[in-house]
């Protein structure tokens, strides 16, 4: 038959996370098929033919599993060199993260190490990360550069991405450029110098080799103003690449207003975001993307503003931030679980949140984030009585078997 399926998927319990359904928008004692690497038939087993059976190049059972769509962690800095483990000794000691940054540490002592790196060895490092999340059922993962700010060592990280999104089929790799991410010890006495190689060089280079699928920038009195973030923005605009800011995290700026005024995909962090700006993100469309691993890490009090992302109707992800700093995490899991217990996310929107926010969060919501006929049939089974579980448990991985494109993986 030319229309046979390719796989067929029997005996599953789906958590199909479509909008607007309760309960995981769940399916149970379903089958899933899949032709061409995307979904192509999905429903409950008696609704299952037996000619559709046999048509199938491939039959197998899910073994009453609970079955949802393939993880996407939608923030990471996964490539770098290094690692700042006495920073970390520091911070337990009083330093604060500003301090630390102040002192030419933090964000700047992992751009010295990632300089220094060769392409070979960023790999080699980010693969053994990136290792980790897929155990767990990551089949998508956003990149960021930022720990070179100078041309080539940004050039050298966005290829390193590539590189390791065509070596490996299991995951997909999603670039976003980070060359404001801080200021370099270079261009310390030197603003508006690095802005101007940063607008005219860096970013069009980038542009013009195909390196990121997303601009992005750190929005903080730290980092760069609203003003100087909107000269990044108006020219990644031009250049035709979407948007994402690191917004509101240590102070409000109206940071993650800005990205929603600039049309921007995601606002990332937001402990410190105002109900105006939150309106603003509810008109544009902008996803929130909560961070509890960078909350944790460094102590802090002030939590995103959970009843007003929920009242305007602000969708909101959940992603490791996984750096070498302020959230050494490898496990998107674990974050489910802080962001259920640190920010009172519901288990089941936890789970949205790494799944169909995740994926809005990158520009991907047509693609993939649901089990839904037509998309990427990127899914994962796991090990449990109730969905629930995936943010229950800490520790544990009931990961056991991965699909991306409709092919298993070896990962869990």
């Amino acid at each position: 038959m030319t229309n046979a399926w390719d796989l067929l998927l029997t005996d599953v319990q789906l958590a199909t996370m479509v909008e607007n359904a309760s309960d995981y928008g769940a399916i149970r004692d379903a089958a899933i098929a899949v032709k061409n690497g995307r979904i192509a038939w999905l429903g409950c087993m008696d609704e299952l033919t037996e000619s559709q059976r046999q048509a199938a190049d491939q039959v197998e059972s899910g073994n009453n599993q609970w079955l949802s769509p393939g993880l996407i962690d939608c923030h990471t800095h996964i490539i770098y060199a290094g690692n700042r483990a006495s920073e970390f000794e520091m911070r337990l000691k009083g330093a604060t993260y500003e301090e630390l940054q102040k002192a030419g540490g933090g964000i700047l002592s992992t751009v010295k190490a990632t300089r220094d790196a060769s392409m070979d060895e960023l790999a080699l490092s980010a693969a053994k990360r990136i290792a980790r999340l897929k155990s767990e059922g990551v089949t998508t993962l956003e990149v960021k550069s930022g720990y070179g700010l100078e041309l080539n060592t940004e050039l050298k990280m966005l290829r390193v991405a590539r590189q390791l999104d065509q070596q490996d089929r299991e995951i997909e790799l999603r670039t976003t450029f980070l060359g404001a991410h801080a200021l370099p010890q270079e261009y310390n006495q030197d603003r508006e110098g690095y802005l101007e190689i940063l607008l005219t060089q860096i970013l069009p280079e980038v542009s013009c080799q195909g390196l990121a699928d997303a601009v992005d920038g750190f929005c903080e009195h730290i980092g760069f103003s609203p003003e100087e973030i909107s000269r990044l923005f108006v020219l990644a605009k031009e250049l035709g690449l979407p948007l994402k800011l690191h917004a509101d995290q240590l102070s409000d700026l109206g940071a993650a207003g800005l990205a929603a005024e600039h049309g921007a995909l995601s606002a990332d962090h937001l402990e410190y975001s105002s109900e105006a700006s939150i309106k603003k993100m509810a008109m544009s469309g902008t996803v929130a993307v909560l961070l509890p691993g960078a909350f944790y890490v460094l102590r802090e009090k002030q939590k995103p503003a959970l009843d007003l992302l929920r009242k305007h109707g602000v969708a909101i992800a959940v992603a490791t931030d996984a750096n070498p700093g302020s959230s050494p995490v490898l496990s998107l899991l674990l974050m489910m679980n802080m962001a259920c217990t640190l920010f009172s996310l519901t288990a089941e929107e936890a789970l949205a949140g790494v799944t169909r926010n995740a994926a809005r969060a990158l520009g991907l919501g047509e693609d993939r984030g649901t089990l839904e006929v037509g998309k990427r049939a990127d899914f994962v089974l796991w090990d449990i009585q109730d969905p629930a579980e995936l943010a229950y448990m800490i520790g544990a991985n009931p990961c056991s078997r991965v699909y991306k494109d409709g092919l298993a993986s070896n990962v869990a």
